[in-house]
């Protein structure tokens, strides 16, 4: 009897760890990647006080070593060794996450709105070879990140005022997020190392918007 109910326990408590995981990080599921890269992700995204969990719909996150660094409709790829620079690259993985956000939640009108708060010469590949950041989404994606999780370590550029972003988003989304960013900036700044270790790369040198737009491109 007492095997028993120690084993319900367990399973109650485990349950409720996996719940309060998804309701924090967003609802995904990993396709490779070690143990301590699938840890880089999962504190990439409780790091960050966006709310993760509104994607309606579980995302496949792909890890190998050397792959581009991008994502598509309910799936994202991520470069092993990039993640292996541990919190430098919650940043990256933070952008990927956010396209699924624009992917799945925004629509034309949403874009429009961030668009213009953001610049860009079109929002998503509509005008062949533009630079990275002259793109609306990458803006939108970046900007997701750096806006959520202002720490120094982070690769992500905001292309508008912090405040300004994240008011719009959270009315055109009806969400708020889950800390302050008071608080994210404290816990932001006290977990940030001394310096960056050779081993980690801004986001846009890791990644290939070549491959991004190729992706997109089998995704229609």
């Amino acid at each position: 009897m007492r095997r028993a109910l120690a084993a319900v326990l367990t399973i109650a408590t485990l349950l409720g760890g996996a719940a309060s995981a998804r309701a924090s990080g967003g609802s995904y599921a990993f396709d490779g990647g070690t143990p301590a890269e699938q840890a880089t992700v999962r504190a990439a995204l409780d790091a960050s006080a966006f709310p993760w969990s509104i994607v309606p719909q579980q995302v496949t996150i792909h890890v190998a070593p050397g792959t581009d660094s991008y994502a598509t409709p309910g799936q994202i790829w991520l470069d092993a060794n990039l993640l292996d620079a541990g919190r430098f690259a919650w940043g990256t993985v933070q952008h990927e996450y956010a396209h699924q956000v624009d992917f799945l939640l925004l629509d034309q009108s949403d874009r429009a709105q961030l668009q213009a708060l953001l610049g860009g010469r079109d929002w998503c590949g509509e005008v062949a070879g533009l630079a990275h950041d002259d793109h609306g989404c990458e803006r939108f994606a970046d900007t997701v990140a750096a806006a959520y999780w202002p720490s120094p370590d982070n690769t992500a550029t905001a292309f508008a005022p912090v405040d300004r972003f994240r008011a719009l988003l959270d009315g055109l989304l009806g969400t708020a997020p889950t800390r302050s960013l008071q608080a994210v900036t404290r816990s932001a700044s006290a977990g940030s190392p001394s310096r960056r270790p050779p081993s980690a790369c801004p986001r846009r040198a890791c990644s290939s918007p070549s491959a991004r737009a190729s992706a997109r491109s089998r995704e229609r």
